[in-house]
């Protein structure tokens, strides 16, 4: 397997990519990406500044999958979005792959954190389906998973759970808010007054 950018002189594997990302997202609850002209047309977003596209390829250059990453808050936080994974490669460490490499391209960017959004669109966590007022946060604490959400493959690879948005996506469908420090911590000089600190 190889990972390389996804470049816009090479149509047939942004077309290839639009078809992995149709039917990754096929099943899942979610309503995005429902035809490959909706597919292409974020596959194709991803190329623009501030950006990063990255695919995974085998030995015969078929896409394994597909991650995308955009700057945000000065270049200090990347949002990874979207991630998929061909359907019958899903398990043999595509995706682990996928943001590996892209922790490697936020850290070469200066970036210091990688954060996402994981929908739960058809009650596959705690949340889905549950009142989260008047304390999301303490919902969030308690969440589980319970058929297979993506969040736990992300909390596997270290991502925390740092918020939730209830009804991002209708009444009772909420966001689940992940983030990874991914940059090294600067070593403190008299220059630089910066100090973290527990909060207890």
């Amino acid at each position: 397997m190889q990972i390389v950018d996804v470049t816009p002189d090479d149509p047939a594997r942004l077309d290839a990519i639009a078809d992995v990302l149709v039917d990754g997202f096929a099943g899942s609850g979610a309503d995005v990406w429902q035809t490959r002209e909706d597919a292409l047309e974020t596959v194709v977003e991803s190329l623009g500044e501030d950006r990063i596209s990255r695919v995974a390829l085998d030995d015969a250059g078929r896409v394994l999958g597909w991650m995308g990453a955009v700057a945000t808050y000065g270049g200090w936080v990347w949002e990874l979005h979207p991630l998929v994974v061909r359907r019958d490669c899903q398990g043999r460490g595509v995706g682990r792959a996928l943001v590996a490499d892209l922790e490697r391209q936020v850290r070469e960017r200066g970036g210091m954190t990688i954060c996402l959004g994981t929908d739960d669109e058809n009650g596959r966590t705690s949340l889905g389906g549950a009142e989260l007022y008047p304390d999301p946060l303490a919902a969030a604490r308690d969440l589980r998973d319970l058929d297979g959400h993506p969040f736990a493959f992300y909390r596997r690879l270290g991502f925390a759970v740092v918020g939730v948005l209830p009804d991002a996506n209708g009444l009772g469908k909420p966001d689940i808010l992940m983030a990874k420090r991914v940059g090294a911590v600067p070593a403190a000089d008299a220059s630089t007054p910066v100090s973290l600190t527990a909060v207890e």
